[in-house]
């Protein structure tokens, strides 16, 4: 089953940008996925979260990374917020740019191409920062997920597919011994499952952590998880300093070097 919709007979320029993940309601009435297969999609998404946040955004400077058609990027628009939009495919770019100007928020709205590993080229932390539906489709999640938590001044929206089972109530030692690695297998351990070929006939879904892993890979990264507003839906905030600040910033570096040879 696929999650994008083609659209035929809606529109003349929503079927040309078609197809589409994002359900955005237009202005003038029409939506650009009514057939999406999870219903109205991100809407019923949104409407979990959104109540967690603000009404009022106006002085908050956001980032919305996957940003996809942008539909949680108008919504901060929408509140006031100045949002950067940040996405690394161009079809869902041209989508957004389209959506942005059918809305009248090219003035709160920025796009830029750019995938999670490419953050740190953005110099600067947000105070509000939404990681919705793209954890699990990052082959290297704990850097991708560090890297994220780098741009974050206050609060990160976290949402992503989780494993069944497992407790965010576990408590780990300080320090395992290697003759208590028996211990890893305790169902409440906090523990990822691999996905080597597809989930859903896709090949991007690497992985699927437990609720516990999600949750103390955030605690490794410098922030806390302060909210749950809904399933596999986390609301985390600064509390320190990630610990692993200089290993990130020579990955960013090293990349950074990368960039510069291919120019």
């Amino acid at each position: 089953m696929t999650l994008e919709v083609r659209t035929t007979g809606v529109d003349s320029e929503v079927d040309e940008l078609s197809p589409w993940f994002h359900n955005l309601h237009l202005p003038n009435g029409v939506q650009t996925a009514p057939d999406h297969p999870l219903g109205d999609f991100p809407a019923f998404k949104w409407a979990q979260i959104a109540a967690a946040l603000p009404d009022d955004l106006r002085g908050c400077r956001a980032l919305d990374i996957g940003c996809n058609a942008g539909y949680y990027t108008f919504q901060l628009a929408r509140r006031g917020a100045d949002v950067l939009a940040v996405d690394s495919d161009p079809h869902y770019l041209r989508q957004a740019d389209w959506a942005r100007r059918a809305m009248d928020l090219e003035d709160r709205v920025e796009l830029r191409r750019l995938d999670v590993y490419h953050l740190a080229q953005l110099r600067e932390r947000f105070d509000l920062v939404l990681f919705m539906g793209v954890l699990y489709h990052l082959r290297y999640p704990l850097l991708g997920l560090d890297l994220v938590a780098d741009r974050v001044r206050g609060t990160l929206v976290l949402q992503t597919m989780t494993m069944p089972g497992g407790s965010v109530e576990g408590d780990t030692p300080e320090d395992l011994q290697l003759d208590e690695r028996d211990r890893l297998r305790d169902p409440d351990w906090p523990v990822m499952a691999f996905v080597e070929h597809h989930l859903a006939g896709d090949h991007t879904n690497w992985w699927a952590p437990s609720r516990g892993a999600l949750e103390a890979m955030v605690r490794t990264t410098g922030l806390v998880v302060t909210g749950r507003p809904a399933d596999e839906v986390w609301i985390c905030r600064r509390a320190r300093e990630s610990f692993h600040g200089e290993e990130l910033r020579r990955v960013q570096l090293a990349r950074a070097a990368d960039d510069g040879a291919a120019a």
